[in-house]
């Protein structure tokens, strides 16, 4: 939302070339009615030189004129046509008198809280990553002589901001968490996988309904073919058939000759 530049020169302005009343000149300008009043009578605002809403793009003539027709009404503020680039944040600053303290502040957040990357300490404590690691690894030129020391009693930083950091830290310790836990799952999950897709598939065995069993036997039996009647040598057929040869010395004492 934009704001009102200079209100109070805006204020002689317009109780100078407007018709508008005390009230609404107040509530445009956020000043009290009393004070516009003082404007008006010369008892406030004195040397101050009125500044014109209209050229610097901040009210338009219709808008004085709307509102000059009607003491209900109240001016609305003109929307820029241009944007204000936002002022980047810049780095914290330390007086020179603290900056000694700050290894100290250091050693101190990485001792109590190990949560706070260095991202966070350096913009807490208005210092660099290099000198963060140098007392993180004890390798800064001053080891030595550095002890630990709260920052919010050094002055270097406020209890809201390193609370604010905290927080911070914390969330994404719990996005953390809770992503190693996701990827822990998904990887049991593809090993139980592969492991069901590496083990072998057991034959299938069990034991037949008694209805199949006893009928089982009776179909192997007729399944089976029964054997074939022996064939019987030349021979033998042969003595079936012919008539026993007479003898050339005749019949044997003893023998009935059917003949």
């Amino acid at each position: 939302m934009s704001e009102l530049l200079m209100p109070k020169a805006t204020a002689v302005w317009l109780v100078d070339n407007t018709a508008l009343t005390f009230e609404q000149v107040a509530a445009f300008c956020g000043l009290h009615d009393l004070e516009v009043q003082g404007i008006a009578d010369g008892e406030v605002a004195v040397g101050i030189r009125g500044l014109d809403p209209i050229s610097n793009g901040q009210l338009t003539r219709e808008e004085i004129e709307r509102c000059e027709g009607d003491r209900k009404l109240r001016l609305s503020l003109n929307a820029p046509s241009t944007k204000v680039p936002q002022r980047t944040r810049r780095a914290r600053y330390t007086p020179v008198s603290k900056r000694q303290d700050r290894p100290n502040a250091i050693a101190w957040l990485i001792k109590n809280y190990p949560e706070l990357n260095d991202a966070q300490i350096g913009k807490l404590l208005g210092t660099t990553k290099s000198t963060i690691t140098a007392v993180r690894e004890r390798t800064h030129w001053n080891t030595p002589n550095i002890s630990p020391q709260d920052p919010l009693l050094l002055g270097i930083c406020s209890e809201q901001e390193l609370l604010e950091e905290l927080r911070k830290a914390r969330r994404r310790q719990e996005r953390e968490a809770k992503k190693a836990e996701r990827e822990a799952a998904r990887k049991a999950a593809a090993k139980l996988v592969a492991q069901e897709a590496a083990a072998p598939v057991p034959p299938e065995t069990g034991a037949a309904p008694e209805a199949e069993t006893g009928a089982a036997p009776e179909a192997a039996n007729a399944a089976v073919p029964a054997p074939e009647p022996r064939p019987e040598t030349t021979a033998e057929t042969n003595a079936a058939i012919a008539p026993p040869a007479k003898s050339p010395f005749g019949d044997r004492p003893g023998e009935n000759n059917e003949s």
